[in-house]
């Protein structure tokens, strides 16, 4: 069996199951290209990527950088990588980054291409209701997400799975996939595939795209949710204050009530929609800590219902 020399570039959680596969496999990673430092928390420490704290624990030199650009592209050079695979690094590969490994590189995207190209198909997929996902293994082209795809595989999309969980799953056994098609490279069985199918946009989101439309159907409503949790985060605003939405479900053979009316009914505190009501299960107000959406309810002047 042959081995490669390979170029791992990636920078979040995501990335990781793909940089431990491979660094558990026959072949070599010769260099890994991640982001740089960034701020976090309240202080603002100065923070590594995932990625760059896990190739850091192996020994796996590791390329800072924002742009695959410049002296980036000059020490992945030096490298003389047979292949450069990318997972989820948060940046573009252009020429002549994209010929100096011998092979190319390859992508794992999160998403059955050509459906959700971009940068956010996990929540994309979501929000739009798709009850199916998966990966795909694809040769990386100079047009976003639209080379030859050398594996995919499926999974379905749980009725409660948030973005964030689903990223997670599809992290792990994205990982597999990525494995089996590096060695049929190395093997020389490779057989790559043009992409089939109506293309669909997949663009980061923004803070605004987690705000909340009460008119929508209640599936909407809690598609949007679960979509854009754990980022950028759902929200609403009550008497002009904000509100995060961490979790919540569908009511079921409850009363109607009027899109973004707010009601305690038993121990539930629901919402409006275009259809069945909202259920609030968890929630983030503005200025405290994440509680239950009863204990919020609770703490409120007033216990009618308000409106978002």
């Amino acid at each position: 069996m042959s081995s490669l020399r390979l170029v791992f570039a990636g920078s979040p959680a995501a990335a990781v199951p793909s940089l431990t596969t491979l660094a558990d496999s026959r072949h070599e990673i010769v260099g890994v290209v991640t982001r740089e430092d960034s701020p976090q928390g309240r202080r603002g420490v100065l923070t590594p990527t995932p990625v760059a704290s896990e190739a850091v624990s192996r020994g796996i030199p590791v390329i800072r950088a924002n742009r695959l650009a410049g002296e980036a592209t000059e020490r992945v050079q030096e490298l003389a990588p047979d292949l450069g695979v990318i997972v989820a690094y948060g940046g573009l590969v252009r020429e002549p980054l994209l010929s100096t490994p011998r092979l190319g590189w390859i992508n794992l995207h999160f998403s059955l291409l050509p459906r959700w190209r971009g940068a956010a198909p996990v929540q994309r997929a979501i929000i739009a209701g798709d009850d199916v996902t998966g990966a795909t293994v694809f040769q990386l082209v100079p047009e976003l997400d639209a080379g030859d795809v050398f594996g995919r595989m499926t999974e379905p999309v749980g009725a409660h799975q948030t973005a964030g969980r689903l990223l997670e799953s599809l992290a792990v056994s994205g990982a597999e996939l990525l494995l089996r098609v590096v060695d049929a490279l190395a093997d020389g069985t490779a057989r790559p595939e043009a992409q089939v199918g109506d293309v669909t946009l997949a663009p980061k989101l923004t803070l605004q795209d987690g705000l909340i439309d009460w008119a929508q159907p209640s599936q909407a409503v809690h598609d949007l949710i679960r979509g854009v949790t754990p980022e950028p985060g759902a929200f609403t605003t009550v008497d002009g204050a904000r509100l995060k939405v961490l979790e919540a479900s569908i009511a079921r053979d409850v009363p109607a009530l009027a899109p973004g009316a707010f009601a305690l009914v038993g121990k539930s505190v629901l919402v409006g929609t275009g259809t069945d009501p909202i259920e609030l299960l968890a929630v983030h107000p503005a200025g405290r800590k994440a509680m239950d959406a009863a204990s919020w309810w609770r703490g409120r002047a007033q216990t009618e219902a308000v409106q978002a």
